[in-house]
């Protein structure tokens, strides 16, 4: 009793998936939040491939303190995602994202008009202050119910990725016009726009009941802490390559500032060829094997720039390797995460995990400065290869400890 629309038949039809479409005010509130933390990312990220040449000519400049200036905003990042996601509970969460944006503005105001390494590293630790990422996770779980939740956090994290590709173009073309303090400025107003465009959060969003009691053991498992220490190392790599390229395109390659946008933009293009048919493998063979993959591909575009990066193709054919694993881990990593936490926990997990990223971006800014100090920057793509494959060791292991 199947063909003709006997029960049989409809038990079938009742075992299709439902997609539960998202309510106006669901789809308003997600548009909202992930303008606002593109914004942010823009105003943070468009100066990573930049600012390190801007740095090193500022009064008082040493390559540690270069790569300082980098990283310094993962620090303050890392440190204050947590107790401002835990302050948002409290006061609500407009109040924190709003300040948090006006400690960016600032931040971004300092760095622009200073003139020395101190003012910009000051700027620097307090755009990383406005840590609201973890704030802007909670607002999205407040506005939207549990049968659509994940696909929200899955919109906002394809904004912040295409952010942080934007960034990468727009920035080396904006500072090359304008200058690096102009790019501060660029922060000021995105960040002051992003203020702004709360304004047309829906009304009535309110808090979910929480209790007074915290258990933070379940965002400690050993599985999501691998992850955590993968987004450490994903980030820490990032910044510490980004401290040294700009001196590689600029010093090695002949290659003025101007036209250092062209590269990148170049690149990031290509290394779609790489990216795209990795998340088609993962969506049918799984991330733990295809996360491998894209880490291989990080080490082997660092091994490129570190021993052949004397040509613009061989510096080019390295970062389009380099942004093909990048980008897919990027997206990849947190979306592991998500669905090993634990759904009472998932919050508390995601606050770890992002405080792991900043954290390594730090830790990355002080590698790259570190290793560029007698001015070569293969060092410091050497040292990222080796972080990649320590990387790729522990993800073989963790594998095969699942297995």
């Amino acid at each position: 009793m199947s063909d003709d629309g006997t029960p049989g038949a409809q038990a079938s039809a009742d075992t299709k998936p439902h997609i539960i479409a998202m309510l106006p005010v669901e789809r308003r509130a997600i548009s909202v939040v992930t303008l606002v933390a593109m914004l942010r990312m823009v105003g943070l990220f468009a100066l990573l491939p930049v600012l390190s040449l801007y740095a090193a000519t500022l009064e008082g400049a040493t390559p540690l303190l270069v790569g300082l200036a980098v990283g310094a905003y993962g620090l303050t990042q890392a440190g204050l995602q947590i107790p401002l996601g835990a302050l948002s509970d409290r006061i609500g969460r407009v109040p924190v994202i709003i300040t948090g944006l006006v400690i960016f503005a600032i931040g971004s105001a300092i760095a622009g008009f200073s003139d020395t390494i101190s003012g910009v590293i000051l700027g620097r630790l307090l755009q990383g202050a406005g840590a609201i990422s973890a704030t802007l996770t909670a607002l999205v779980a407040d506005a939207t119910r549990v049968e659509v939740r994940t696909r929200s956090m899955a919109i906002i994290g394809v904004g912040i990725g295409s952010s942080f590709i934007l960034a990468m173009i727009f920035g080396p073309w904006f500072a090359a016009h304008f200058g690096v303090p102009a790019l501060f400025g660029f922060g000021v107003f995105v960040a002051l726009m992003a203020a702004g465009l709360l304004l047309l959060l829906p009304r009535g969003i309110a808090p979910p009941a929480r209790s007074g009691r915290r258990d933070f053991r379940a965002a400690l498992k050993p599985e999501l802490l691998r992850l955590d220490f993968y987004v450490f190392l994903l980030h820490a790599i990032m910044t510490a390559t980004f401290v040294a390229l700009p001196f590689l395109l600029k010093n090695r390659l002949e290659m003025p500032v101007t036209t250092h946008w062209e590269m990148y933009v170049g690149a990031i293009v290509v290394s779609l060829l790489g990216t795209i048919p990795l998340i088609l493998r993962d969506e049918h063979r799984g991330k733990g094997q295809t996360i491998g993959i894209a880490i291989v591909l990080v080490m082997i575009g660092e091994l490129i720039l570190s021993f052949a990066g004397f040509s613009a193709w061989t510096v080019f054919a390295a970062l389009a390797l380099f942004f093909a694993g990048f980008n897919f881990l990027e997206a990849g990593l947190p979306a592991r995460l998500s669905t090993l936490a634990d759904e009472d926990s998932r919050g508390a997990s995601l606050g770890v995990f992002s405080s792991s990223q900043f954290l390594g971006a730090f830790a990355g800014g002080l590698i790259g400065g570190r290793f560029l100090s007698d001015g070569n920057p293969s060092n410091v793509f050497f040292v990222c290869a080796l972080l990649a494959a320590i990387w790729v060791a522990l993800q073989g292991f963790g594998r095969f400890r699942r297995d």
